[in-house]
């Protein structure tokens, strides 16, 4: 028998439950932790299930979700721990629980029911979508407003793709980075306007400030080269807005799960574009779905290939492969590269087709856009990251104390050091410090306490209060002689007494996760052991994407060939409701 402990506060804890059999077994083998244990109990006691095989489904189920899937499917749960006693069947489909709705049981996959339900509910909505007639198009409009956006930054794929949009009310517009993805909704836009005589609200939205603030000034920049030679797109620059998807859909403090706009009080807007979709979980997608006006257009953008978001889901890229081959299918994908980084570009494209020795080629090919350090012991990693890393943090310390908030968030956006892990030697938390002690070291530099000058800043999670959103960076700034916090929102550079921020860390590191939907000049790829669980291509992907001009990457040839040869698994049904029709 095994007791098993539930956190309920930060250093407090308390028996949660007393398990024996397959869930003693699998809690002690570190399969399943003791909350998984403690939920599929309790549910097992309040739906009346006592079979300790659909409970250790259950658990199994809520492990699933954990981790980022939607359900689970037992038939390859085994392949997790082939060294436990599994049961030899799984009478899911004789539980009261299933009777009682509490799970779901379907195609083979279970479901905690409030998983099945938004499943069904975004294909459903999305099915809703597409059966509604084509919005009209006057095509003599159409083509004289064509004439005007050409160019040579709108191609004949971009131009294809905002065609085919533009008769649709529903687009997932896929695409690499540097394939165009925001020139083509820019040049969609303008003709969008033109369609309605002008008279159109457009909403640009992603789940991150720093994602949404990116989308804005891309999106304003390519209306302003289209006003060169149609002047009536200028009238767009204006009205376009970069909001978090938080914002938009309208965040009620009284009720953190749901917002202001659902069904019953839906979004106002006639266009609603959300970057960086890949990082849009399950839930998020359902609510936005549900808030948008059944004649309004919907923009997904995003890169199918890169991380899925932090919570359940892997909506986009179930997207993408749930309507393959359909004739009804809303995706259009952007394929050619224009950034003239040739090697970048190389190096995220054999990414992608997932050939480590093609991978490990570009890497140790001398370029200027690319480089390897083949580094493992923890003295070499360090003289290889020490230099860049210090350089940079001194940048946009110079520019704090210099009392200049908009040069040193400049300065932030110039390197960027990615780990895979939080904690570790390769964790962003070892490196902060490293970072800091090395800064530290410079006599010109004084560092004194949590609320530093020249300390970066990441937003770990929303506070609709101030105003401030996850994943939005700052740095604290001195201004008339005390540290003051500027944070980069998707509108404005906002200013705060430091003490007001809670949910803040130092960034002179971050996760590859949260680097989504930024970007810097130069990025360092911190690459943990090969070993690690969290070393996938699609973090491996992501990460090198992040880099505008030069990508370096630290680590073994190892843990190189291992994220090339691992790909991130998420159980999900969606793309098998969308594939079905």
């Amino acid at each position: 028998m095994t007791e098993l402990f539930e956190p309920v506060g930060e250093h407090d804890w308390r028996i949660a439950t007393t398990a024996t059999g397959l869930l003693a077994a699998f809690n002690e083998a570190g399969v399943l932790t003791s909350s998984d244990v403690h939920v599929a109990t309790r549910i097992g006691a309040l739906g009346g299930e006592a079979d300790e095989r659909v409970l250790l489904a259950v658990a199994l189920a809520v492990r699933a979700v954990r981790r980022g899937s939607v359900c689970l499917d037992l038939s390859a749960a085994r392949e997790t721990a082939p060294e436990l006693a599994w049961p030899d069947e799984w009478p899911i489909e004789q539980s009261p629980l299933l009777t009682a709705g509490v799970i779901r049981w379907e195609r083979g996959l279970l479901y905690l029911d409030r998983y099945h339900r938004l499943e069904t509910q975004v294909h459903d909505d999305l099915a809703a979508r597409l059966a509604l007639a084509p919005p009209p198009v006057d095509e003599a409009r159409l083509d004289a407003a064509l004439a005007r956006l050409g160019g040579d930054h709108f191609s004949d794929e971009q131009r294809a793709a905002v065609v085919a949009a533009l008769r649709r009310r529903t687009t997932i517009l896929t695409g690499g980075p540097g394939t165009g993805k925001t020139t083509t909704v820019a040049r969609l836009l303008a003709l969008l306007a033109d369609q309605a005589g002008g008279g159109l609200s457009i909403a640009l939205a992603a789940p991150t400030g720093k994602a949404a603030t990116r989308l804005q000034e891309a999106v304003v920049t390519e209306l302003e080269s289209v006003a060169r030679t149609w002047p009536e797109a200028a009238g767009l620059v204006g009205r376009v807005d970069g909001l978090t998807l938080h914002r938009l859909l309208g965040w009620r403090p009284d009720n953190a799960t749901r917002f202001r706009h659902d069904r019953s009080n839906r979004l106002k807007y006639d266009v609603v574009v959300v970057d960086e979709s890949s990082m849009v979980e399950l839930t998020m997608m359902g609510r936005l779905l549900e808030a948008l006006r059944p004649e309004s257009r919907l923009v997904l953008v995003g890169d199918p290939r890169q991380l899925t978001s932090v919570g359940a889901g892997a909506v986009l890229s179930d997207l993408v492969a749930g309507f393959e081959g359909r004739t009804d299918s809303p995706v259009a994908a952007l394929n050619v590269n224009f950034r003239s980084e040739q090697d970048i570009k190389e190096l995220a494209t054999v990414l992608r087709d997932g050939d480590a020795d093609d991978v490990l080629r570009v890497l140790r090919t001398p370029s200027e856009q690319v480089s390897f350090v083949e580094a493992t012991d923890q003295a070499s990693i360090e003289a290889a990251l020490r230099p860049d890393s210090l350089a940079a943090a001194r940048a946009v310390w110079q520019a704090a104390v210099a009392e200049d908030p908009a040069r040193a968030l400049d300065e932030l956006d110039r390197y960027r050091l990615l780990c895979a892990h939080r904690e570790g030697p390769y964790g962003v938390r070892r490196w902060n410090q490293l970072v800091e002690r090395w800064l530290a070291e410079d006599p010109e530099v004084e560092i004194y306490g949590l609320w530093y000058v020249g300390r970066p800043l990441l937003v770990t999670s929303n506070d609709y209060a101030l105003d401030v959103y996850n994943g939005e960076t700052g740095v604290v700034v001195r201004q008339g002689g005390r540290p003051r916090a500027f944070v980069a929102g998707s509108e404005r550079l906002k200013e705060f007494a430091p003490g007001r921020l809670d949910a803040v860390e130092t960034m002179h590191a971050m996760t590859i996760h949260k680097s989504q939907g930024s970007q810097a000049d130069r990025v360092t790829v911190l690459l943990p052991d090969e070993g690690s669980r969290l070393l996938t291509r699609e973090l491996f992907y992501t990460a090198v994407t992040r880099a505008r001009h030069h990508v370096r990457v630290v680590g073994s040839e190892a843990a190189v060939r291992a994220a090339v040869e691992t790909r991130a698994q998420r159980a999900t049904g969606l793309r098998l409701r969308l594939a079905e029709g």
